[in-house]
C-alpha cells in the first residue's frame, strides 16, 4: 500500500537525504528543494519523515 506525500517547501533545506533514500518518490526541483514525483510505500513513511531534519515531509 502507498501514501501520497508533500514537502513543505518553506521548510525544506534540501539536504537530499530524502532523494538519496527514496529517488523512485523524490526529487531536486529548480530552486534545490525536494519535490514529490511519485508515491511512497505506507511503511516507508515513518524513516523518509523521521530522516528529514527539518520536518518538511507530510502525509497529504
Amino acid at each position: 500500500m502507498s501514501v501520497k506525500v508533500k514537502v513543505n517547501k518553506e521548510a525544506c533545506i534540501g539536504c537530499g537525504l530524502c532523494v538519496g533514500s527514496y529517488p523512485d518518490t523524490f526529487a531536486f526541483d529548480d530552486e534545490g528543494k525536494a519535490t514529490v514525483v511519485g508515491e511512497l510505500a505506507d511503511a516507508d513513511f515513518d524513516d523518509a519523515a523521521g530522516n528529514c531534519p527539518v520536518g518538511a515531509i507530510e502525509k497529504e
